[in-house]
């Protein structure tokens, strides 16, 4: 007999939610506040009251069992009887709810009350809705009694609106799970490593752990990861698998293993989230009912357009967009809400870790997903980002100006913000002398002062559907506000706020140093997480940055791909440090002409800034001008950089040198196999520039841990090096030159860092000894000029 599983909010949305989509859900993302306001009215409620009570029924049907679960805010025990007690916090002035405030709070509370009834054999069951403002701390509350007969026949006609769906449901993962079970592996053999990995990544998902893994360029760590995943979910271990991705070239190398797949006979609902700007059918993103025919009446349509898409296996973004339009529905919502039926969502990291934007839907009490966590080195930088929020003064003075002739209430709210903010300016100014400075407090009475401008928010989009050109820039300022106040709430030793004069602005930052602790905690809402990369070296300071702990599994794979076929060059008696850089401009054109010049083929050469690559790039074209030579530019446009790519053509019949920055676009996740291209040259060690952010990091870690320099500049820089290496060498047939430039690549303290398959590292003391060295390889390549 199969199970399926649905949660009464679920259940409860899924059949009775209609109406309009509102922005963001104004007003549900002050999470950290409902939570405490939960508590307080849990706490306050004396003796007889029992909170948080988890609930759950089975109801039988043929060969089908749906098993609905929920937790019960609380159950009062009264001396008539007992009581549900739904708690449901709001912004809005209490005097605007009534009874008939929310038919889904009602629905929420009789499944809640047929569960407890049904459990403890009761009769009738007395229902009570609490209404919080967060603002007062008042309550209002509504209550009703029902027999068990009513909440038997409202809980019960519930499911039988929603078996249909289930039963889908059901004879979907009957189909699938049997797929999975025939389905073998794509290739006649496992590459070396290849199947260590997927054993490896089966039982970490068995076993509910987290495991780090180095797998070098080669192994297959797309197929490696998702084909034991795919097979851990037949054996029921986990129900869904988050493929999440930073770029969106390895989101394509996920989508087409899938589908290689499912051209083999898998049968899998497979899904691919794109952001909302890209997928908005509207010139611009207004996300407002009044001004979006595809927001009015979006619940009203959704689960049709879901049943209807469900015939199709792969959730493409032209399949989501095909069906939004089909049935006039928000697209970005839309593909969402679709992701509580695929089986294996492909997204970006932000959908699991940015607590802006994270699917809540799924992670906020936690499930049996799988996480896998492609490129991981990249997730370091972007959880900082993602834990941090920032405010700029300009914008909201400007917001000030809009709103001063139209509405009062919102103008005086926003004129205390700018007010908090020109004191923040004017203490910077003060304790620093200069328009930076760092405090380890967060800048309380700016936070109060967003909490104000919040509630007058919620208090204006709720209740006024008047029409005004700044709305949309309201709605942006309200989500900038929730998410600095959702940081500010979440502050603790690892945050420090960093104070910035910036040109005609001033910026307040709440800047998170150390992201572990709420990376373990957003690892933690999934069953098991797989971190994977090629260059997650070393090992013990991307466990530490990332989550990790003592009870992690780590894998360090080796590179399938013979040593003999790399020819990697130091040359370190060129110094490319900041106050070098001017000296060296010269002798690096000399040192990537020599390395070039033994064989007819295409060449990157990387450098550590937009600034050092133009320069060099500059006099290399005019002294080298048989040599065909191009460059990247800063915000290249997405056609730009596939034309830069296609540049790199296969059988080169001219040299040609593609001048790239380290750690950019075309520094990681790019595939030019074989004689596209025939070898990497890096210029400096990768070193982030410093900056007063750097600094701050730095000086975190160095009293955490000692090594504060390595954190917040080494291991960052030498990622991005070891990235650059991994472009050369993709397939067992490729071969290549590497040059790295920088007299830092001969310290013990960089050397013991190297990864073992760079093999036999020749240190070139000039352009007579590369020249020497590189025709040797290219020779015994049989690829000598």
């Amino acid at each position: 007999m199969t199970t399926i599983k649905v949660s009464v909010r679920n259940l409860v949305e899924f059949v009775l939610r209609h109406g309009d989509l509102q922005p963001g859900s104004i007003g549900a993302s002050r999470a950290q506040e409902g939570i405490k306001a939960h508590q307080y009215i849990q706490k306050i409620s004396g003796a007889e009251y029992v909170p948080e009570v988890m609930l759950s029924y089975s109801y039988l049907q043929e060969d089908l069992t749906l098993e609905i679960k929920g937790r019960a805010d609380g159950v009062i025990k009264k001396e008539s009887g007992e009581c549900i007690d739904e708690i449901k916090t709001t912004s809005l002035d209490l005097s605007h709810i009534d009874e008939s405030f929310s038919d889904l709070h009602w629905a929420q509370a009789q499944c809640y009350a047929f569960m407890y009834a049904s459990r403890e054999g009761l009769e009738t069951m007395e229902i009570q809705l609490t209404y919080f403002q967060l603002d007062t701390a008042q309550t209002k509350r509504f209550s009703k009694r029902f027999s068990w007969a009513e909440l038997s026949d409202f809980f019960l006609s519930l499911v039988e609106r929603y078996l249909m769906w289930a039963r889908q449901l059901q004879e979907w993962s009957v189909m699938r799970d049997a797929s999975i079970r025939l389905m073998l592996f794509p290739f006649r053999t496992y590459r070396p490593g290849q199947r260590e990995l997927a054993v490896a990544v089966y039982k970490t998902i068995q076993q509910s752990q987290k495991l780090f893994a180095q797998a070098p360029t080669g192994i297959g760590k797309t197929m490696g990861t998702l084909f034991p995943a795919l097979k851990a979910m037949a054996e029921g271990f986990t129900v869904q698998i988050f493929y999440l991705t930073a770029k969106t070239i390895t989101r394509t190398v996920a989508e087409k293993a899938i589908n290689d797949l499912q051209k083999d006979g898998l049968k899998i609902k497979r899904l691919t989230l794109t952001a909302k700007r890209k997928l908005c059918f509207l010139p611009e993103v207004v996300c407002l009912p009044e001004g979006c025919s595809f927001a009015k009446g979006y619940y009203d349509r959704a689960s049709a357009a879901v049943e209807d898409v469900f015939k199709e296996d792969a959730w493409t973004r032209q399949v989501i967009e095909e069906y939004a339009h089909k049935h006039s529905i928000c697209p970005f919502e839309f593909s969402l809400e679709l992701a509580n039926w695929a089986d294996v969502v492909i997204c970006d990291y932000n959908y699991v870790f940015d607590p802006r934007v994270y699917l809540r839907r799924f992670f906020l009490d936690g499930g049996e997903y799988t996480f896998l966590v492609d490129e991981a080195h990249n997730l370091v930088e972007r959880a900082r980002e993602m834990f941090s929020a920032e405010l700029g003064k300009e914008s909201w003075l400007k917001l000030k100006r809009l709103t001063k002739e139209d509405d009062l209430r919102l103008t005086k709210s926003l004129t205390k913000v700018n007010s908090a903010l020109i004191k923040e300016r004017k203490r910077c100014i003060e304790v620093s002398g200069s328009g930076e400075s760092v405090e380890k407090e967060p800048p309380t009475k700016l936070v109060q002062a967003l909490r104000n401008f919040v509630k007058e928010v919620e208090q204006f989009l709720k209740t006024n559907d008047q029409f005004f050109v700044w709305r949309e820039q309201l709605v942006e300022q309200y989500f900038q506000a929730l998410s600095f106040i959702r940081t500010a709430d979440s502050y603790d030793e690892r945050y420090v706020t960093y104070l910035q004069q910036v040109h005609e602005d001033f910026r307040v930052k709440l800047f998170c140093l150390d992201p572990s602790v709420r990376l373990k905690e957003a690892l933690g809402r999934g069953r098991a997480a797989v971190l994977f990369s090629a260059t997650l070296s070393p090992m013990e300071y991307f466990m530490n940055v990332l989550g990790g702990d003592e009870t992690s599994y780590k894998l360090k794979l080796t590179s399938p791909f013979p040593a003999a076929n790399l020819c990697l060059l130091i040359n370190d008696r060129i110094s490319t440090k900041f106050k070098q850089r001017t000296a060296s401009y010269d002798q690096v054109v000399e040192v990537i002409a020599t390395a070039i010049e033994h064989k007819a083929g295409n060449y990157l050469v990387y450098f550590p800034s937009y600034d050092y690559l133009d320069e060099v790039y500059l006099r290399f074209r005019e002294h080298y001008q048989q040599v065909r030579v191009i460059c990247q530019t800063s915000g290249m446009a997405e056609e730009k950089r596939e034309e830069f790519l296609a540049t790199f053509a296969t059988n080169p019949a001219q040299t040609l040198v593609g001048f790239a920055l380290m750690g950019g676009i075309f520094g990681e996740g790019i595939d030019l196999i074989g004689d596209r291209l025939s070898g990497a040259i890096v210029v400096g060690v990768g070193l982030p520039q410093i900056s007063m952010e750097r600094e701050i990091i730095r000086s975190y870690y160095e009293s955490r841990n000692g090594h504060g320099y390595e954190f917040a500049y080494m291991y960052p820089g030498l990622n991005k090096v070891l990235q650059a290496v991994g472009r050369v060498i993709r397939t067992e047939e490729d071969q290549g030159i590497v040059l790295l430039i920088d007299e830092r690549f001969s310290l013990t303290s960089y050397k013991k860092l190297f990864p073992e398959e760079w093999g036999t590292i020749r240190y070139v003391a000039n352009p007579g000894s590369i020249c020497k060295t590189i025709k040797s390889f290219w020779v015994a390549c049989g690829k000598g000029c």
